[in-house]
């Protein structure tokens, strides 16, 4: 049994950047699970080849941390992945690491006011836990007959398996989203055929990615004021980004430069045709690539317009009966976005999980915290997802919710802090009321970012300016404080 004050469970951008926070904020009593055996979280797991950010770097990174030596416009994974072990190191925050700590449940004790954390090997009691294990940590694998019985090697993208050798293979690739359209442009040239399976065409814009120059780099190492100055005016681009998703002129707009896009780079009518949505642009994730139209075009390269049905011994079945070999199936399926896997284990007062309390899908007020578990925080949760900007914007203003809420119990004694139940559900009402006219919840498709309920709970539905300005400053009304010695009975009168 170990004893800290904060449990941090997750070691990727959420769990770091909470780390540093805490400790400029003169906390060092805590400890950051992580279940791998190194930081890093997602751009740890993600090593398929061309993985990489499809966010300006200077954008995709801490506000307080920039980094002069990003080698692209759009960082390589390897990269990222280093930039956050940097973070870590430089910030003093490995030593607050536990690594191999695979997170089986946390319980809130309503008599003694605190957390315990099980991992597989150790427990845990701490006063607060931050969950920041991210939207897009567990790989999403779909539930195909017949796949235990094919005879080759299967892998998500998510788990790739560099060892196996690609070269002279017939590959069939399931799915073509944001993590298949990076890595098939770097396989194509190797496989002896590709079969790339796309239930629905995403939109594609350019990516316009280039090698950032060394007197860039020498500049903003100088004078880091400019890489600032950079910084926010991707920042402002990207808000003008948002409108598309609000605003149907504004997305016909990024739709004739989606299908100009598309146009420049496919002659081929019928894979053209094959190629182009039939939803409004927004409604699933736009991607970025330079390279995917064109890798569609290779001699070795088949796409399917259709679903799989089955998986057989020797490759996959589609919706329309057709049978197509393969000696490799590479899943670019996604993640569970909206099922987050620890949400059934985390249980608040009176032994409600976590999942029980979510009807209609993850909620929670602010994105952050939640009724009924004191002292419980969510980093990149419910509605904190973008389709237009950095995710690390989001996480910075959370960040500064959480230590708003700690700072606020140590500066009334108070046990422990949960959002009133009336601010969440005012807070829920609003986010739902403002998805209701965007892309997102009615552009004509289906998508990932919907609960099986139909309610949206991944997106925030306006810009990073409004979700920073409403989360970064914590409102106390909205929080109900447990004095040190309430007690559950005291709680029920």
């Amino acid at each position: 049994m170990h004893t800290t004050r904060i449990v941090i469970i997750g070691g990727g951008f959420s769990g770091i950047g909470m780390a540093i926070r805490l400790r400029q904020h003169g906390i060092t009593d805590f400890v950051i699970l992580e279940r791998a055996r190194e930081a890093g979280g997602t751009w740890r797991d993600n090593s398929y080849p061309g993985c990489a950010c499809d966010v300006e770097s200077t954008l995709y990174s801490f506000s307080f941390a920039l980094n002069p030596e990003w080698s692209r416009t759009f960082a390589p994974q390897p990269e990222i992945w280093a930039y956050l072990r940097q973070c870590a190191t430089e910030y003093d925050i490995d030593k607050h690491f536990v690594f191999g700590q695979t997170v089986t449940g946390a319980e809130w004790d309503d008599v003694d006011h605190t957390w315990t954390v099980t991992t597989a090997t150790d427990v845990w009691t701490a006063e607060s836990v931050v969950l920041a294990s991210g939207a897009l940590s567990d790989a999403k694998l779909p539930d195909l007959p017949g796949l235990d019985t094919f005879a080759g090697d299967v892998f998500h993208s998510a788990h790739w398996n560099h060892a196996i050798d690609l070269t002279g293979k017939r590959v069939a690739v399931v799915g073509t989203g944001a993590s298949a359209i990076q890595f098939i442009p770097r396989i194509q040239p190797h496989v002896a055929q590709l079969t790339v399976l796309q239930r629905t065409p995403p939109w594609v814009m350019p990516r316009n990615d280039v090698a950032v120059p060394s007197w860039r780099k020498s500049l903003y190492r100088s004078l880091p004021i400019v890489q600032r100055l950079v910084r926010g005016a991707l920042y402002a681009r990207h808000e003008l980004l948002h409108f598309p998703f609000r605003h149907r002129s504004a997305a016909r707009v990024a739709e004739w430069i989606a299908r100009r896009h598309l146009h420049a780079q496919v002659n081929d009518p019928a894979l053209r045709k094959a190629l182009t949505p039939s939803y409004q642009i927004g409604c699933k994730r736009i991607l970025v690539s330079d390279d995917y139209y064109p890798a569609l075009t290779q001699s070795n390269v088949t796409l399917i317009p259709s679903g799989v049905a089955a998986v057989t011994a020797d490759g996959v079945t589609t919706a329309d009966g057709a049978q197509h070999r393969a000696d490799v199936i590479i899943f670019g399926t996604g993640f569970r976005a909206t099922d987050p896997p620890l949400a059934p284990m985390i249980r608040g007062r009176d032994h409600k999980s976590l999942a029980g309390a979510w009807p209609k899908g993850p909620q929670a007020y602010m994105g952050t915290t939640h009724a009924g578990f004191p002292n419980f925080f969510y980093l990149l949760g419910p509605n904190t997802g973008l389709g237009h900007s950095s995710v690390v914007l989001m996480i910075e203003a959370q960040i500064e919710h959480v230590l708003g809420v700690l700072q606020l119990t140590s500066r009334e004694n108070a046990a422990a802090a949960e959002p009133l139940e009336a601010a969440q559900r005012r807070f829920v009402a609003d986010v739902d009321t403002r998805l209701a006219t965007t892309a997102w919840n009615s552009g004509g498709c289906q998508s990932w970012y919907l609960h099986p309920s139909g309610r949206n709970t991944a997106l925030w539905p306006d810009g990073v300016g409004r979700f920073r300005r409403l989360v970064s400053h914590m409102n106390a009304r909205d929080y109900r404080l447990i004095p040190r010695r309430e007690r559950t009975a005291e709680f029920h009168t």
